[in-house]
Parts: structure tokens; C-alpha cells; sequence
């Protein structure tokens, strides 16, 4: 169990090695982001601007322009709604090089509550032009994200969390851009995840598998671009498509995939997240559970929808 930002902050003292032109913004959270790190081995590439998000963004297209890398982190909630003009028009509009760390996303902040709790933000930035959006599921694969995000012309937002998950890839596993991947290969349903719910969508499988349906799960780190080959197979092996994500349903996973196969292989895609609602505070496993993001939750879907198929 290791939480995905200590991979974040992985990624970036690799990048930092690397890559000199590698700059870390924080909005004076960087004991809880991570990035106090990287301002203690690289005390010259880091910048702390203060709680004003706005600020970081368009400070980070100027840095950008001058042909540096930066990477700007806060709270999710923060780094995308309150910044949100600034990453839309300076930003991706002049489709800069800019990296968003959004932090703590999801559920995963637990006991900050609602107004912390990041479950809007897929959506928020999957819908601009020239974005890159990747939810890497475990520690590991976000700091390759943090890695591959340095060969991509444009903005990138890398979401991650707070609490500890299940360890899922190896060091060096490679992330790349519109490739999610296949981790179980199953013939009567689907389910497709992202970020914190691929651990939990794999438990889902092994408790189908004990009821005798077997099941495919893929981690589609990419929300943007999307990998239409993985979906079209899992639409062409499956019965019924679940998709599981810490976020909500409109404008997320589940947005992005009905929105593709309602074009090229209407399917039936059932949605396990947040709906229409906010979060609470509370534990990260108690906020889970109250907003039916459970293991159980997706295998009772499941088998659901195949007695009704």
C-alpha cells in the first residue's frame, strides 16, 4: 500500500535529474503534496506562489513560454476549478507545456470534506482542447506518468491521491498517452477503471469469479486521449460494460466511454460513481462506501446486468 502522491513526487525528483528545464510550483501546500522534496534537492527550480492557484497557472505559462517545464501542484479541487479560466485561455488555448498536479483528488482527502474533495475535476479538464488527462491507479505508475508526461507537446493534468493503495505495476511499467491496459481478460462482462477503483475493480472480478462470471478488467489511466482499441475489445468480448471511477458520472470515465461507443459500438455501459451529489467528510474508506464506491457495489452491478441482459 503506498499513496500515489508519494509517486508524484517520485516522478518529479526523476524528472528534475533529467531534464534541468523542470520547474515545481506549489500553492503553499507542499508538505501535503510532497513537493517540499523536490524544493529540497532543487531549491532553485522551485517556487512557492502562495494559496492563489490563478497566480500558479499563469505564472507557469510564463515559465512555459521561456521554454521551461513546470509542474504546478495543489489540492485538485483547487489546482482545476479556481484556475480553470487561466488554464483554459493561457494555457491550452497557446497549448503549452504546462503539467497539473492535482493532488488529493477524489475521495481520497476524506476528512477535508466536500468542499475539498476533488470529484468534478475529469471533467473540467478533459473538455478543453489540447489537454492530456491521465489517472494513474497506484504509485508506481503515477510517477511514470510524471516521467511520460515530459515527451508530450502540450498541458498535461496527472490526478492523484492522498491515501495509500494496493501496489498493482512494477517500477518501470511505461505509461503511455490513449493506452489504458487489459490486467484480466474475462468473457460475460467488463469493467473498465480508473485511478483509486482499478485496485477495487480488481477485487470486484475475484468475487464474480467465485459466482462463476468471469470478467475483464482494464485500467484506462488515459481519460484523455481515450484508448477506443481497449474499449472497442471489451465491447465486442462483453455482455455489459461497467466503468468504476472516484469521480462523478457526468463528464468522467463513464462520460468519456458512453460518448465513444454511443458513436462506434452502442453498448450498454452501467456507471458506478459519484452521481449527482457532493462528498462528506469522514475516513477515505468510510466516504467510499457512503458514495457506493465499493467492490461490492460493482460486482452487484454486474450480476445485475446480466440477469437483465
Amino acid at each position: 500500500m503506498k499513496a500515489t502522491r508519494v509517486g508524484y513526487v517520485e516522478g518529479l525528483l526523476d524528472a528534475g535529474e533529467r531534464d534541468s528545464r523542470v520547474i515545481v510550483i506549489d500553492g503553499d501546500v507542499s508538505r501535503s503534496t510532497g513537493t517540499v522534496a523536490f524544493q529540497d534537492r532543487f531549491p532553485g527550480r522551485f517556487f512557492n506562489l502562495g494559496i492563489a492557484e490563478q497566480n500558479m497557472a499563469e505564472y507557469s505559462a510564463g515559465l512555459a513560454l521561456a521554454g521551461f517545464i513546470p509542474f504546478y501542484s495543489t489540492y485538485a479541487v483547487f489546482a482545476t476549478g479556481r484556475a480553470w479560466d487561466q488554464i483554459r485561455t493561457s494555457i491550452c488555448n497557446m497549448n503549452l507545456n504546462v503539467r497539473i498536479g492535482g493532488a488529493h483528488s477524489g475521495t481520497s482527502v476524506g476528512p477535508d470534506g466536500a468542499t475539498h474533495q476533488a470529484l468534478e475535476d475529469i471533467a473540467v479538464t478533459r473538455v478543453l482542447p489540447n489537454m492530456t488527462v491521465l489517472v494513474p491507479a497506484d504509485s508506481n505508475q503515477t510517477r511514470q506518468a510524471v516521467l511520460s508526461s515530459l515527451e508530450i507537446d502540450g498541458p498535461v493534468y496527472i490526478r492523484y491521491g492522498r491515501n495509500p493503495v494496493p501496489q498493482i505495476y512494477e517500477r518501470n511499467t511505461p505509461v503511455v498517452p490513449g493506452r489504458g491496459r487489459l490486467l484480466r481478460e474475462g468473457k460475460h462482462a467488463s469493467i473498465i477503471a480508473a485511478g483509486a477503483m482499478v485496485s477495487i475493480a480488481l477485487q470486484a472480478a475475484e468475487m464474480l469469479k467465485k459466482q462463476g462470471i468471469s470478467v475483464s478488467v482494464a485500467d484506462m489511466i488515459s481519460i484523455k486521449p481515450l484508448d477506443t482499441e481497449l474499449i472497442l475489445h471489451m465491447a465486442k468480448t462483453s455482455e455489459v460494460i461497467v466503468t468504476a471511477e472516484d469521480h462523478q458520472v457526468t463528464g468522467g470515465l463513464y462520460g468519456a466511454v458512453v460518448e465513444f461507443l454511443a458513436e462506434h459500438s452502442p453498448h450498454r455501459v452501467i456507471p458506478v460513481g459519484v452521481n449527482n451529489r457532493f462528498g462528506c467528510s469522514g475516513t477515505p474508506e468510510e466516504v467510499l462506501k457512503h458514495c457506493g464506491l465499493t467492490a461490492e457495489i460493482i460486482s452487484g452491478c454486474v450480476e445485475k446486468a446480466l440477469k437483465k441482459w
